[in-house]
């Protein structure tokens, strides 16, 4: 198979689909593989890296996408990009299509593929390739939160951990999941007092007895979010619905009510965010304020630490970008329930029911489309 992988153009994204390493193991299988010049290059994976791994340095993106029979990226296509697919070609990348009705008419329209790194799942019921990004974006998410409470970044200027003699600050987790496991212990180990609030008793038992006394675990109520969100110095917006837009838990009432100078960093963003006062932003302009209150919403955070990502993108991906390689889309999807999860587009027809329900539109199964 010809593979593909363009220089990602969404707003400082310097992430890519494939390394060097993951182009050997392609070539490896017998298959050829073909970049966009400089699509690593941010990251420090030159041409000439890709080269001795066994792939073509394309000029551009046209050609790329022209070359291609799949298209493998990591941000959701942009109108451009849409427009360069075509019926029977494979796109393998992030989607989030559940905020996004433009970009589902444009796939639906192009007769590709779609296959949506975030809805593939595993034999656990976890979701693999999102697992990564969500692990980088949940750390990252406490950093950005540090420097928004700054006062030169509009913040209320408290420390997260505070100093002997000055309370900590208190940082409120919603859910417990990938994300909002990963901030709570970066939140830890700044010293910060931090709360983690789920609906699965489960998964807060699993993180008390992760974490133990340091961390303060709740159960997920519209009075526990609403009494810890108006107390919170900085609230991470951690909740996912797989491939579905995310529950708006922090209304506008309550950001009306939060302390001034407070901040929410809304991971969920990529699925239309947590908060009803959230709108995606870009590392480019990453915060505004709503109430006074720091809204970060950037809707690519892991694209701020590119290089990171992108490995640990590539690690997760790598797998089942080989299994479509080998075996063809149709086929592949056939042999593994987990990857067939992850058609979201196929044949004109949206196989994915979250994003046909938040949406309404006509949902037909992956299993009716592939003859299962």
């Amino acid at each position: 198979m010809r593979v593909g992988a363009p220089k990602e153009i969404k707003n400082h994204e310097y992430r890519v689909g494939l390394t060097p390493a993951a182009v050997r193991e392609l070539t490896a299988h017998g298959h050829q593989v073909v970049i966009e010049t400089m699509a690593g290059d941010a990251i420090g994976l030159t041409d000439e890296m890709y080269v001795r791994a066994g792939a073509k340095i394309l000029p551009n993106a046209d050609e790329v996408f022209a070359a291609a029979e799949m298209i493998v990226k990591v941000k959701e296509p942009q109108p451009v990009e849409i427009a360069r697919l075509r019926p029977n070609q494979t796109l393998f990348t992030y989607l989030h299509l559940a905020p996004d009705p433009e970009q589902t008419k444009g796939l639906l329209a192009s007769g590709a593929t779609c296959i949506a790194y975030e809805t593939v799942t595993d034999w656990r019921g976890g979701l693999p390739l999102l697992a990564p990004m969500s692990e980088v974006a949940g750390r990252m998410s406490i950093q950005a939160g540090a420097h928004c409470l700054e006062i030169a970044q509009g913040g209320r200027g408290a420390l997260l951990g505070g100093v002997p003699g000055v309370p900590a600050a208190k940082v409120v987790v919603l859910g417990g999941g990938v994300v909002g496991t990963n901030a709570a212990r970066m939140a830890m180990g700044l010293e910060a007092h931090v709360i983690v609030l789920d609906v699965s008793l489960h998964r807060l038992n699993e993180l008390d007895l992760q974490f133990g006394a340091r961390l303060h675990t709740l159960f997920s109520t519209i009075d526990a979010i609403e009494e810890q969100v108006m107390s919170a110095d900085l609230v991470i917006g951690g909740v996912l619905l797989p491939g579905a837009a995310a529950p708006k838990l922090i209304t506008e009432k309550m950001v009306k009510q939060m302390k001034k100078g407070s901040v929410i960093v809304d991971v969920a963003i990529d699925q239309g965010g947590c908060a009803e006062t959230s709108h995606a932003t870009t590392h480019a302009n990453p915060t505004y304020r709503v109430h006074d209150v720091v809204h970060y919403c950037v809707a690519n955070m892991p694209g701020g630490v590119a290089r990171t990502s992108t490995f640990a993108l590539n690690n997760a991906t790598l797998p089942f970008t080989l299994a479509l390689a080998d075996q063809g889309a149709e086929k592949a999807m056939k042999a593994n329930a987990h990857l067939r999860a992850g058609l979201n587009v196929y044949k004109n027809a949206l196989t994915y029911k979250a994003v046909a329900e938040a949406q309404n539109l006509p949902f037909k199964s992956a299993e009716s489309m592939l003859g299962l």
